[in-house]
């Protein structure tokens, strides 16, 4: 069994090309206590940090400019070998959250992050 140590050590790598999401979700993860926390509001810097650190999750953006979180995804598909993607979706879309079930993702977050504020 996994302890409540191992889960806060957890490597965890925040992508969103907004900075301010990636300050929200980074603050309520370190006050619950996770501490291994990284990010970037790059999208096309995501394979290669996952290659060189393999995290233990990546909190993805679906919405984003350049390269999105669904091609994301398909680029992380060549590293993972079981077929697993450690990826919970961001997501404010309601047409992405099927999407993104057709991607096999496991989970789906949808954030408002005025909801988050209040």
């Amino acid at each position: 069994m996994i302890s409540e140590q191992e889960i806060f050590n957890a490597s965890i790598l925040i992508v969103d090309d907004q900075q301010s999401n990636i300050f929200l979700l980074e603050e309520m993860l370190s006050e619950i206590g996770y501490t291994q926390l990284a990010s970037t509001v790059d999208p096309c810097a995501v394979y290669d940090l996952h290659r060189k650190n393999r995290y233990d999750l990546i909190l993805l953006d679906l919405q984003m400019p350049n390269m999105d979180g669904f091609q994301v995804m398909n680029r992380l598909k060549d590293l993972e070998t079981n077929d697993y993607l450690p990826v919970l979706v961001i997501t404010a879309q309601p047409a992405h959250k099927l999407r993104a079930l057709w991607q096999r993702v496991q989970k789906i977050l949808s954030l408002n992050p005025l909801i988050l504020l209040k």
